[in-house]
Formats: structure tokens, C-alpha cells, sequence
């Protein structure tokens, strides 16, 4: 995951869950967690209002860094966009795509398949942490979804990808449904006014004024203690705060000194802006087994941020929970 900036909700409307934690793929792409991000992906969610739906040819796309905008992520604004991460030399990949391909043909137009030579587009593999080919992801609205390495069978495959139309549809991406692009769209009610309480706290991050951000975001909590939307954005807010004065060298020195907990928690800060979930958590958790008193209850609290910032659909906090229960008790 890539944190990314909070998104501006219409009034009491919670934005449909990704399956993946909030993650800015314009971020990931450009090496830096920043205001950028929430530019990159409003601009692309207009463009992609204003563009018409993908056409019946375009089932299976070939993506470079220099389309990975207009291709994937404006795109998957209307429909969900699997990555195919590929290469020539790679024999198991001859056995994958062939499958994906097949299944984009069939899906009416309910999905995109975009495929990606790793040889060629080197900087797309590394924002995506790839280690290894062939390797799937999907992304949703802007949202990276884990997928999965390696040739599996078809049934598996076709598993993933009826749980990702189903989070475009869940998303309300006007082409999930695979609905053909020459029949009219069902008319979509109008959408609900903007919440002007998220409205001045974004403001306020657009100006990088994290700190008015934050307390804007508390006050709408102290109004609406249940708001699941201000609840993430604080947190989120809270995440680039701490992400302007981390020292980048923070994990190694980390590693030298295993009992310092404010190295651990800048290092795992560090972890989870860089996409390294699993690296993040396991730091903590295993903090949270060596410290004892206030050290370990600081560290115990930034994992349950992590927790409600990766949110409940994803499939790593549920083991991690279990891990940290077991420590504490």
C-alpha cells in the first residue's frame, strides 16, 4: 500500500471499500507520498467521467510508463484493469496470458486486461514491488489490489476475477457490470452534495496545513464519533504528518538499535509508505514482543492504526491481530 490522500465524500456517504488499502497509484508511480497524489487521482476520476467506456476491442491493452496514466489508472475509473506483468524469457507467463486474454475477451467489457513487459517498462515492476513473473495485480478507482504470481489454473483465476467486478461493482464503476458499450447506461441518480466539514479539511491538506487538516477531521469525530470516512482520513492525515520529519535512514538505524521505540515506529512508517505491508507489521509486532510498558503500548497503538488505515477487508490484519493478541496476552 501507498497511502494516499483522503477522498472527499458526498454528505453521509461512506466510499465504497477497495480491496486494497487506500493507495494513490500516481504516488506509487512517482517514488513520493505527497499532495500530488490526491491531484493525480481527482484528475483522473473527471477525465474518466468525461471518456466514453471502453470499446469491445479493447479487452487486452499493451501498457508503457509513458500510458500508464491514460491506460490504467483514468481507466479504472470505468472498469477494473488487470496488470499481466510479463517478459519473453518467462515460460510460466506463456502459460498465463494466453489464459487472461481469453477470459478479457469473454468478460463483455466488464474488465481490462493491460499488459506490461517488465523488460520494457522496468520503473512500472519496481513501483509495484514486483519480485517475480508472471505476477497479477488489479487496480480499481485509482486503488491497487493485490493479486497473484505464478500460472494458476483457470478456475483460480477466474475466482480473482469475479472478486474483482464484484469490488468494481461494489465501487460503482460504470462499466463493471459489463453492460455492452452500444446499449444507454441505466440514468445514475444525481450525486449527493459534498460534505462541507471534509470539504475545509481537504482544503486544508491541498495547502499542506496537516495540522488544520487534522483538527478538522477530529472535529467532524467529535460530532460523528462512527464516521468511518473522517476515521481513515485522520489517520491517513496523521500517516504524512509523521512522514514529513522521518529521517530516510530511519530502518537501518532501526535494525542497530531493536529496542528504540521511536526508530521502530519510524521505520515502519516508513514500510508502509514504501507499499511494504508485511514488512511494516512484522516490525512492530515483533517490538511489541521484545519492549514492555509505555514503549509497548505506543507500538501496540500504531498497529492498530496501521490496522483501521489497511482496513478490515484486508487480508493481512486479520492474522497480524491474532499475532498481536498473542503478545499482549
Amino acid at each position: 500500500m501507498r497511502p494516499g490522500a483522503p477522498r472527499r465524500g458526498p454528505a453521509g456517504q461512506r466510499p465504497a471499500s477497495p480491496a486494497q488499502p487506500s493507495a494513490a497509484m500516481a504516488a506509487a508511480m512517482s517514488g513520493a507520498v505527497d499532495l500530488a497524489a490526491l491531484k493525480a487521482r481527482n484528475e483522473a476520476a473527471a477525465r474518466a467521467a468525461e471518456a466514453p467506456l471502453p470499446a469491445a476491442g479493447t479487452a487486452v491493452i499493451d501498457v508503457t510508463e509513458a500510458g500508464f496514466q491514460a491506460d490504467v489508472l483514468d481507466r479504472s475509473f470505468q472498469v477494473p484493469v488487470l496488470l499481466d506483468l510479463w517478459a519473453d524469457w518467462c515460460q510460466p507467463c506463456k502459460q498465463l496470458s494466453p489464459i487472461l486474454e481469453k477470459l478479457a475477451a469473454e468478460a463483455n467489457g466488464a474488465w481490462v486486461l493491460a499488459k506490461i513487459d517488465v523488460d520494457a517498462n522496468q520503473r512500472i515492476a519496481q513501483a509495484l514491488q514486483v519480485q517475480s513473473i508472471p505476477a497479477v495485480f488489479a487496480v480499481i478507482g485509482g486503488q491497487l489490489v493485490p493479486g497473484f504470481q505464478g500460472a494458476l489454473p483457470e478456475a483460480q483465476i477466474r475466482e480473482f476475477i469475479d472478486a474483482v467486478i464484484a469490488a468494481g461493482q461494489e465501487a460503482g464503476l460504470p462499466g463493471a457490470s459489463g453492460q455492452p458499450t452500444d446499449e444507454p447506461a441505466a440514468a445514475e441518480p444525481p450525486p449527493e452534495p459534498e460534505d462541507p466539514r471534509f470539504t475545509a479539511a481537504e482544503d486544508a491538506l491541498e495547502d499542506g496545513d496537516y495540522a488544520v487538516a487534522i483538527e478538522r477531521y477530529q472535529a467532524i469525530l467529535a460530532q460523528e464519533p462512527a464516521n468511518v470516512d473522517a476515521t481513515l482520513a485522520l489517520g491517513q492525515v496523521r500517516l504524512m504528518q509523521r512522514l514529513e520529519s522521518v529521517d530516510p535512514q530511519a530502518a537501518a538505524k532501526a535494525d542497530a538499535a531493536p529496542d528504540d521505540v521511536d526508530l521502530q515506529l519510524a521505520a515502519a512508517d516508513l514500510s508502509l509508505a514504501a507499499n511494504d505491508v508485511p514488512g511494516a507489521l512484522d516490525r512492530l509486532l515483533q517490538a511489541v514482543v521484545r519492549l514492555s510498558g509505555d514503549d509497548r503500548d505506543r507500538v501496540r497503538q500504531r498497529l492498530l492504526d496501521f490496522f483501521e488505515l489497511l482496513g478490515p477487508d484486508d487480508p493481512r490484519v486479520p492474522p497480524a491481530r491474532r499475532q498481536l493478541t498473542r503478545a499482549l496476552f
